[in-house]
C-alpha cells in the first residue's frame, strides 16, 4: 500500500494535478479492506484448508515488509531529517498512545488471557501499511506521515518487545528476546533487502511499482485467513468482544494522535497524518507475532483490526477530505 507514497508526497505539494493517482489511492484504500473481509470469511467456513499454513504467516509477511522497503526513496529518510520535532512527536505519540489504549481497554473489558495480549501487541506494532496513502486522501501532510511511518518501523525491533513485555506480562509469558529476532526477521531485513534492490535496479523497480500495492494487500488478505481459520472455533464466542475492543483502540488511537498533532501545533494537516500514524497499525505483523509467541486466539484481535482499520481510515478521510 506504499507503492505510492512518493508520488503522494508530490501530489500533495501540488494539490488538484493528478486526478489519476487520487483515484487509484481511492481504489487501493477501498478494496483492500474487501479483500480482507473475504479473506477472514474464507478462513472461518473452510479452517480445515489452512490446517499447518501458520509457519508461513512470518515469511509472507517478510513479502509485505519486502514491498514497502523496495518502494522507499532518499527523500523518506530526508523528511526526517529536515522535520525531526514533528517526527519524533509522532514516534513518541504512537508509541505511548497505542499500547496505552491496548492495556487500558484489555483491563476495561475484563478481556481474556490471549485476547488482552493480542489487543496489547497490536499497540505495541509500527505504524500501518496503509496509513500514507489514507493521509494523502485526508488531505493531511503526507510527507510527515511517510516519515513517521518510516522511523516506527525501522525501531520496532528495540519499541515493540519492551513495550510487549511491559504491558501484556501480566497475562502471558513473553520472550522479549525471541521477539527482537523475529522483528528483525520478518521486518527489518526484508525493508533493508527492498531498499538496496530499489537503490541497484531502480529503473526495473520502477515497472512494477503498479502491482506492488496489490501484492502486498493480498499477501496480508492471506494472512488474515490464516490467523483467522487457526481460530475459527474461538471466532464465534469471541468476535463481538473483540470488535469492540477493536472499534475502542482505533478510533480513540484516530482521535489522540490528531489531539497530540494540536497540542504539537503541527497545523491541520499536519494533525490529520497523525491521526493515521497513530490509528493505523502494523496489523500484519501483529498478527504473526501473536502466532509465533502467543496462540492464533491471541492473533484474532489483529486480524480484525486489518479489516476495520482500513475502513475507519476510508471513512474519516472522506470526512476530513471535505472540511477546510
Amino acid at each position: 500500500m506504499r507503492t505510492e507514497r512518493t508520488a503522494n508526497n508530490e501530489r500533495a505539494e501540488h494539490p488538484g494535478e493528478d486526478v489519476t493517482g487520487d483515484r487509484s489511492a481511492r481504489r487501493a484504500v477501498t478494496v483492500f479492506p474487501v479483500l480482507v473481509l473475504l479473506a477472514g470469511a474464507l478462513g472461518l467456513l473452510l479452517p480445515g484448508s489452512f490446517t499447518g499454513w501458520s509457519e508461513a504467516v512470518p515469511y509472507l509477511l517478510g513479502v509485505v515488509m519486502f514491498c514497502m522497503g523496495i518502494t522507499m526513496t532518499p527523500e523518506d529518510f530526508h523528511g526526517v531529517v529536515r522535520r525531526p520535532w514533528a517526527v519524533a512527536l509522532g514516534l513518541v505519540a504512537h508509541y505511548v498512545i497505542m499500547p496505552g489504549l491496548g492495556w487500558a481497554i484489555a483491563h476495561l473489558l475484563d478481556l481474556p488471557p490471549q485476547l488482552a495480549a493480542g489487543v496489547i501487541l497490536v499497540g505495541c506494532a509500527p505504524s500501518g501499511t496503509a496509513s500514507n496513502v489514507v493521509t494523502y486522501l485526508a488531505r493531511g501532510d503526507v510527507a510527515l506521515s511517510v516519515s513517521v511511518a518510516t522511523v516506527s518501523t525501522l525501531v520496532a525491533p528495540l519499541v515493540t518487545p519492551p513495550l510487549t513485555l511491559l504491558l501484556a506480562g501480566e497475562y502471558l509469558p513473553v520472550d522479549a528476546g525471541s521477539m527482537v529476532t523475529d522483528i528483525l526477521k520478518t521486518v527489518l531485513l526484508p525493508v533493508l533487502a527492498g531498499v538496496v534492490v530499489r537503490l541497484l535496479a531502480g529503473r526495473y523497480v520502477q515497472r512494477a511499482l503498479p502491482a506492488l500495492p496489490w501484492l502486498s494487500a493480498l499477501t496480508i488478505s492471506v494472512i488474515v485467513t490464516v490467523v483467522v481459520a487457526g481460530s475459527a472455533d474461538a471466532i464465534k464466542s469471541a468476535a463481538g468482544l473483540v470488535f469492540v475492543a477493536v472499534v475502542l483502540h482505533n478510533g480513540l488511537g484516530l482521535a489522540l494522535g490528531y489531539g497530540a498533532g494540536r497540542l504539537g501545533r503541527l497545523g491541520e494537516p499536519g494533525s490529520r497524518a497523525m491521526a493515521f500514524e497513530v490509528g493505523m497499525q502494523n496489523s500484519g505483523l501483529a498478527a504473526s507475532l501473536a502466532t509465533a509467541h502467543f496462540s492464533p486466539l491471541a492473533a484474532l484481535p489483529a486480524a480484525v483490526f486489518s479489516v476495520w482499520h482500513n475502513v475507519s481510515g476510508a471513512v474519516v478521510a472522506a470526512w476530513l477530505s471535505r472540511r477546510r
